[in-house]
């Protein structure tokens, strides 16, 4: 049994030290922050090799470094309590030796997530400065289980863009592997810094697209989940009957370990209700090397084979179904959706933003800049580009329920609840775990095109059906522009969508860091800067 004395020396030389217990002659590798996962991260503190508050420090330190100075602009603030917080689980981490499950992983969010230690704009220079009274459910979840959020990150204004990530608050987002180009919106931000490996977790939300698509021009994984499998309380909305917040992130492992975090029910959100029994709070179980075997999969050539899709992205798509079979899978080509075109056009899209943004507002009480987008249109506090966007969101003036037909969520709006049924009976007809298309058919754009195709597949079915969604990297163009591989399930089915596209990942290991963004140089001072 250890004394107390001897407790007592160990956690003083563990906090002062900044967790480097080691003795004189005891050396070690410095720990890269280079794709550094959160499993990485945590073993690196259990062996002693770096504190809590090491870490912190290095990655506000990337930040510092490179976000203004390469003009890449993916982040708007950092968090002035991110070390204290550090410093803290330090002392905890001494005391107990015990971690939660993402201990001292540094999270950066989207504007769009309440945060009560720091302001929440939504990318509208209308809410610039504002401070909610409290933090998001998911952001809760994710403090709760000991990560550290140390930034926020630049969205696109209101989250209008699919395309790009420009605010009114911090101007235009860039890709980390071209900053010529823009990487998709609205949550941008966070996917740029995220593969610029700025932090080890990324939070963004996805209305149509704005998880996935910035995931396939970042190289990175983006999981839309089931609608009703995570809360959006404290999330600045864009159409709630659509909107999910999720992770976007490096790795399919480090995935699944926030999405067993965050996912779950909250009363606060009737959406979630349908959640008990169907989510589960450990996804990391269906982290199989060998888990595409058996596994069925549906090639959507409706989404891949279209008028404007660049062959580059065709030929991804036709090698990534090749890596796909050697992992595995028995592949169906092509699957079909029976009258999917009718469908897909009667997807019930609809304008609530107007009406779910002044409920958002009304929560936030006092700390509210603003009481409506009314305010917004009269005083034209918004980018000159959003004058369609903002023309359409003003177009209706009442509760969702009153427009003709309703605005209302997937069960009970028929066009939307048909749309499910007609995936769902076509996946089952021919025995299909999942649909596959590439997310985007085109790679991401330069700033300023808005003329070339664009190919966004993201909005086509799972917002409409509200069915789960995932993004994982499955290479690159010829000039170093990544792509990405969607897979599409069945409602709640986040676990086999983990499960395939971890060992799709395994498999290929096609994810590759921007070269813009290696290594810092050493520091000047002293090791905790790092």
């Amino acid at each position: 049994m250890v004394s107390v004395a001897a407790r007592t020396v160990f956690i003083v030389l563990f906090v002062v030290g900044g967790g480097c217990v080691m003795s004189p002659t005891q050396k070690s590798a410095p720990l890269s922050l280079i794709e550094l996962t959160i499993g990485d991260a945590q073993r690196a503190i259990r062996e002693r090799r770096i504190s809590c508050e090491q870490l912190t420090r290095r990655y506000l330190r990337r930040i510092a470094h490179y976000d203004q100075a390469s003009g890449l602009n993916a982040i708007i603030a950092v968090n002035p309590n991110a070390l204290r917080r550090a410093q803290a689980l330090d002392r905890q981490y001494a005391a107990t030796g015990h971690m939660q499950r993402l201990f001292c992983a540094p999270v950066i969010l989207k504007d769009n997530f309440d945060t009560a230690d720091m302001v929440t704009e939504a990318g509208s220079v209308a809410m610039r400065g504002a401070r909610p009274p409290e933090d998001a459910f998911m952001v809760k979840r994710l403090r709760a289980a000991q990560a550290i959020v140390i930034a926020k990150s630049n969205m696109a204004e209101w989250a209008f863009s699919p395309y790009e990530t420009i605010s009114s608050t911090h101007g235009e987002t860039r890709n980390a592997y071209d900053l010529s180009r823009v990487p998709a919106g609205s949550s941008g931000g966070t996917a740029s810094a995220i593969a610029a490996n700025f932090a080890i977790i990324g939070m963004g939300t996805d209305t149509g697209n704005s998880i996935r698509g910035p995931a396939s021009h970042l190289d990175l994984v983006g999981l839309r989940s089931t609608l009703g499998a995570t809360s959006r309380t404290g999330i600045v909305p864009l159409l709630s009957n659509r909107d999910v917040g999720g992770p976007l992130m490096r790795t399919v492992t480090d995935t699944a370990l926030v999405f067993s975090v965050i996912a779950g029910a909250d009363p606060a959100d009737p959406v979630t209700a349908t959640a008990p029994g169907r989510v589960t709070d450990d996804y990391s179980v269906y982290l199989k090397r060998d888990g595409l075997v058996g596994a069925r999969l549906g090639v959507l050539r409706t989404l891949i084979n279209t008028s404007d899709a660049d062959p580059e992205v065709v030929q991804a798509m036709d090698r990534a179904i090749d890596e796909l079979k050697a992992a595995g899978a028995t592949i169906v080509d092509p699957f079909g959706i029976p009258d999917f075109g009718r469908l897909r056009s009667a997807t019930g899209f609809c304008s609530r933003f107007r009406y779910d943004l002044k409920n958002y507002l009304t929560g936030r009480g006092s700390s509210a800049p603003i009481h409506s987008l009314d305010e917004v249109a009269e005083a034209g506090l918004y980018l000159p580009e959003n004058e369609q966007a903002m023309q359409w969101a003003m177009g209706f003036d009442g509760p969702p329920q009153a427009q003709n037909p309703p605005c209302v969520g997937v069960q009970d709006d028929p066009r939307r609840r048909e749309f499910l049924a007609g995936v769902v009976s076509a996946m089952e007809q021919a025995k299909i775990d999942a649909i596959i298309y590439p997310t985007w058919t085109n790679p991401a754009h330069k700033i300023g095109d808005h003329d070339s195709p664009y190919g966004n597949n993201s909005p086509v079915i799972a917002p409409h059906t509200g069915q789960p969604a995932i993004t994982v990297p499955m290479g690159f163009t010829r000039n170093g522009l990544p792509l990405g591989l969607q897979l599409l399930g069945r409602p709640f089915d986040e676990g086999k969508l983990i499960q395939y596209a971890y060992a799709y990942e395994q498999a290929t290991r096609h994810r590759k860091p921007p070269p813009l963004f290696g290594p810092l140089p050493p520091p000047r001072s002293t090791p905790d800067d790092e």
